[in-house]
């Protein structure tokens, strides 16, 4: 266990295991200034902490932490990066037992801090952008988050390219899926991101929904990261306040064809929608009595 994580408390139980059956919603924790959306409503340690309880509350089943944003710009050091994350992860972990705790980094020595903290998934949203990142969740158990985007960590790509985006994301992932094989992480650690936006212009991403459930083809669940980002903005001509419907629709196209986790910021709405859902497919059962014409 690292000096950092024995500071703040460490459970030291392991990463436990991922949702293998369901539909479960990851709640957006930002321990940044300047998050797209919340713009550092979070910031504060009490209150990212706050927010994760609430978001449990809520019927979240994951708790995503973040302390650097995925968007273009100055470099965060590390060990910066787990000083804000690290004490969330401790005190969820503490406070929220029966969550699964996710951090969104792409730097190995964070991944490292972060589950000896008490997380149990690394989410990277530069698909091992950092060489040693397979190793590192390997070796610690975890779980991982593999995402497809090209540019390097907090860059831009400029006008990208596709010839085909559904099928150049898809190869892209069967790489990356593979290289997290041939390092040791086991086959139920693993989950996949198509990344919307992430380097994809809005006529791409809208392609990429299209096409979602080729992103099933290796039998593992698929997270979509949708909510409120410019391909909903764009589409609809609506600032990121008013995204919250056409995020809720499009979290409803991917799980008809095949997403199993949704990273959303609007836990409350989206859990309401997965459990209409999993009810009318029979998978769940209704809340309460069913008198109506009864």
């Amino acid at each position: 266990m690292t000096q950092a994580a024995q500071e703040h408390g460490a459970v030291g139980t392991g990463p436990r295991p991922l949702p293998r059956t369901g539909i479960a919603v990851m709640a957006i924790v930002n321990r940044t200034t300047d998050s797209f959306y919340d713009q550092g409503a979070t910031w504060e340690l009490q209150a990212a902490i706050d927010r994760g309880l609430a978001a449990v509350a809520d019927g979240a089943a994951i708790i995503d932490i973040g302390g650097v944003k995925f968007a273009p710009g100055e470099a965060v050091p590390a060990a910066e990066e787990a000083g804000r994350v690290v004490p969330v992860v401790a005190a969820l972990r503490e406070q929220a037992p029966g969550a699964l705790l996710s951090v969104d980094t792409f730097h190995a020595s964070v991944a490292r801090e972060v589950v000896a903290a008490g997380a149990d998934i690394v989410n990277d949203t530069t698909g091992f952008a950092d060489p040693e990142m397979p190793i590192a969740v390997a070796e610690l158990g975890a779980g991982v988050v593999i995402t497809h985007s090209l540019a390097a960590p907090r860059t831009e790509l400029p006008h990208p390219r596709y010839d085909d985006v559904v099928a150049e994301v898809a190869a892209h992932l069967g790489e990356r899926v593979a290289l997290a094989r041939e390092a040791g992480i086991a086959e139920e650690r693993i989950i996949v991101d198509p990344g919307p936006d992430l380097n994809k212009s809005t006529v791409q991403t809208l392609e990429l929904l299209r096409g979602w459930e080729e992103f099933g083809r290796w039998d593992l669940p698929v997270l979509a990261a949708l909510s409120r980002k410019d391909v909903i903005g764009e589409s609809l001509g609506l600032p990121k306040e008013e995204r919250l419907e056409g995020s809720l629709a499009a979290a409803a196209w991917v799980i008809a064809r095949g997403a199993r986790i949704l990273r959303v910021h609007d836990v409350r709405e989206t859990v309401r929608l997965v459990r209409m859902l999993e009810i009318i497919a029979g998978t769940r059962d209704p809340a309460g009595p069913l008198v109506h014409n009864a």
